[in-house]
């Protein structure tokens, strides 16, 4: 444990917000519960899931550090699974609802990753950030840093709603219906922590989309999908969503089924609210192999499960949280740092930089800005390049940065003129690679498949699954 832990629950006090202090209060206090033996195994791996700390796989003991390979320190062989011994070197994952980010939230990940892991900061398929090789005692400090910058692990694993993802180009895509990020952000802190959440037998995965025929959201492989969608009512434009249930991978891939083809923006939180009371109530406990909600909905039919969320949304008490947000909605898009400039190339041209610029570069539809992916190879970063990608941001974009399904990075509304300076600032840290995927995804965004009607293709363990319309898989490429 870093000998600086103890300081920083006080240095961060005035920070972090009460109830977000309390709940790491009570993760640390369980923890010392944990140390002096008065708390079970089973009963600290629920608490410690629902707040992102995983156990972690290791290699026959040892992990290759780039020179040789090192013995790690860890009690025993039993590190993964609700009985993996509690002070174990662990994963600790960190929730980025949309992928989401700023200037000094990277920074504070590049800190963490560098005093608490071994120096690198990992991109998953969520849009999270983890953190490896995190010793357990050490997790209620890294949760305190991250609080006071506006970042929450709370519910980053376990039987709980996973974070939200949603389009990384939402807001400046040009096929997209409307900007859906103030709904991701509206629904994700609407269901973290309800208590409407708190009893599923497996994890509830979210995503949203703004555009219905393109799969930069992966819509179609979620527990929901939010697929953005205008219709004409009494003769003017209404903002909804298609909605999709049902969807995921795992042993038995299925492809979402259709609940609605218009939900009206109003009612996006609480029909979420009803299918997770849903879920709840009548997803399996005990065998975790067939606990997703597409199980009850192939146990029951489509049919049937709309009429039990509609039926359960008839009994949901009021919440003004479920429109409050829409007041605003439009009222917090993003804004650019610099005026649009086309870009201006003279001279001889930069192979590199053209072939960059033909693979990483997506045209918004905002005239003279673009969006540029930042390849990381496995989804890795590390700590300096986080640094540079923060200095970055605040230099050449009003730190409009997200992460994306592909385990990239994207730094959204740059002005076009301000490519080659970026393209060498990024190389000079070792950014500049092309871009993964195979460029088919949002208005020529990566992705890892495509969706069309009736069939979805997904990338999996390197090959490919194909599943038709019936959620049978087809084929395996």
């Amino acid at each position: 444990m870093k000998a600086s832990n103890p300081q920083w629950r006080d240095v961060l006090a005035s920070r972090i917000a009460p109830h977000l202090a309390a709940e790491i209060d009570r993760f640390d206090n369980e923890a010392a519960l944990k140390r002096q033996g008065k708390l079970e195994d089973k009963v600290f791996a629920e608490t410690r899931l629902r707040r992102g700390a995983y156990g972690q796989r290791y290699d026959n003991g040892q992990r290759y550090d780039g020179k040789v390979a090192r013995t790690l320190t860890y009690p025993s062989a039993n590190t993964k699974g609700p009985n993996t011994l509690w002070d174990a070197p662990g994963m600790q994952r960190i929730k980025i609802p949309y992928g989401g980010l700023n200037a000094e939230q990277m920074e504070v990940l590049a800190e963490l990753a560098e005093e608490y892991s071994d120096g690198i900061a990992h991109v998953t398929t969520r849009q999270d950030f983890q953190l490896h090789f995190i010793h357990i005692e050490d997790t209620p400090t890294i949760m305190r840093r991250l609080a006071a910058v506006g970042i929450t692990t709370r519910e980053a694993c376990g039987n709980t709603v996973r974070n939200v993802t949603g389009c990384p180009i939402a807001g400046v895509c040009r096929t997209e219906s409307f900007d859906v990020t103030p709904y991701a952000h509206a629904l994700t802190h609407f269901l973290l922590g309800h208590p409407d959440c708190q009893d599923f037998g497996r994890k509830f995965k979210i995503s949203f989309s703004g555009c219905r025929d393109e799969a930069c959201a992966l819509a179609h492989m979620h527990d929901l999908g939010a697929l953005a969608v205008i219709k004409e009512v009494n003769g003017q434009p209404k903002r909804g969503f298609e909605v999709l249930v049902g969807g995921g991978l795992g042993t038995v891939p299925q492809q979402a089924k259709l609940l609605t083809e218009f939900l009206p923006e109003e009612e996006l939180l609480p029909t979420a609210q009803a299918i997770c009371r849903v879920f709840a109530r009548l997803g399996e406990k005990k065998n975790r192999n067939t606990a997703r909600l597409k199980f009850v909905i192939q146990k029951i039919g489509i049919e049937e499960f709309r009429r039990l969320v509609a039926e359960e949304r008839t009994v949901l008490a009021q919440d003004e949280r479920w429109t409050a947000f829409l007041a605003d909605v439009d009222g917090k898009a993003e804004q650019p740092a610099k005026p649009s400039a086309l870009l201006q190339i003279a001279g001889t041209r930069d192979i590199g930089f053209e072939r960059w610029r033909s693979t990483n570069v997506y045209a918004q539809r905002q005239a003279g800005y673009v969006t540029v992916t930042v390849s990381l190879p496995l989804g890795d970063i590390t700590a300096n390049q986080l640094r540079k990608l923060a200095d970055i941001a605040r230099s050449y974009v009003r730190e409009t940065v997200r992460t994306t399904v592909e385990q990239n990075m994207v730094l959204r509304w740059v002005s076009e003129a301000d490519l080659p300076a970026l393209y060498a600032e990024l190389a000079s840290v070792g950014l500049s690679g092309s871009r993964r995927g195979d460029g088919g995804g949002c208005g020529g965004m990566p992705r890892y498949g495509y969706v069309q009607a009736g069939h979805f293709e997904l990338a999996r363990a390197g090959g490919r699954i194909a599943i038709a319309a019936g959620g049978q898989a087809v084929g395996v490429g």
